[in-house]
């Protein structure tokens, strides 16, 4: 039977509120220094204008149906025509991203600059946690939960017959580190830096390759069955005109 405990205020005071304060800091801390961190780079036109042609074709697809037949038909054409079509991509010209990544230094540097800004403070902060704050328990969940969230809520303690709703210091720095977006995103705004979610995904693949979005961009827009929705809009309001007048 799982034993209820008595949580000592000064866990309070000396271990969940300072964890919390030094969590938000260091996040709020490592945006800016990723910002300082962060090589002017011009953009590139033509990676620019490609990404321009794909907003344009989003917005093709989206508005089709409020577009006349004929000329949507052209639009699409337009966009994806297999001879100078705007999506189309010949199969020579298609481009590695990796590739392109590594032939430039630049690029490579700030993704280096990016992966140290995120690996070295989550390492000093596991360590500095794992060595004072180790075997607390620091919280205690206001529901209560299935053993499946035993080893996500309470790492670092191996009494079972603790319940699970009780949260030990380790799990609460990592409920800190992967459960503060929406905080940050509200103090440093959405186009924050300290999202180490997103930068765990993208240290699995690296760069941008413009020629896979044309192309599925091309063949979202081939696949688009249009219908005019005006005329319908059309019919609706006579009958309405014509109901109001009888």
């Amino acid at each position: 039977m799982a034993e209820d405990l008595v949580l000592d205020t000064a866990i309070r005071d000396w271990v969940l509120i300072p964890l919390s304060v030094v969590m938000v800091l260091i996040g709020i801390l490592r945006y800016f220094v990723s910002k300082l961190m962060r090589s002017f780079q011009v953009p590139d036109p033509k990676i620019v204008k490609e990404g321009q042609v794909i907003v344009r074709a989003r917005n093709l697809r989206a508005a089709a149906n409020f577009i006349p037949p004929k000329p949507f038909r052209s639009r699409r054409v337009y966009f994806s025509n297999e001879e100078n079509g705007l999506l189309f991509v010949p199969k020579g010209q298609a481009q590695n991203a990796q590739a392109q990544m590594f032939s430039d230094p630049n690029m490579a540097m700030d993704m280096m600059k990016k992966n140290l800004s995120m690996i070295i403070p989550q390492t000093l902060t596991f360590a500095w946690v794992n060595f004072f704050f180790s075997g607390f328990v620091a919280a205690k969940i206001p529901f209560p939960l299935t053993q499946r969230f035993r080893s996500m809520l309470q790492n670092g303690i191996d009494l079972s017959t603790v319940d699970v709703s009780y949260v030990s210091s380790r799990s609460w720095y990592f409920l800190n580190l992967f459960g503060l977006r929406g905080l940050f995103s509200l103090i440093l705004g959405e186009e924050n830096a300290t999202d180490d979610t997103q930068r765990m995904m993208q240290m699995s693949g690296f760069g941008f390759d413009p020629s896979k979005s044309l192309s599925a961009e091309k063949d979202g827009l081939d696949i688009v069955q249009h219908e005019w929705a005006l005329p319908k809009f059309e019919h609706r309001a006579e009958a309405v005109l014509k109901k109001l007048v009888s």
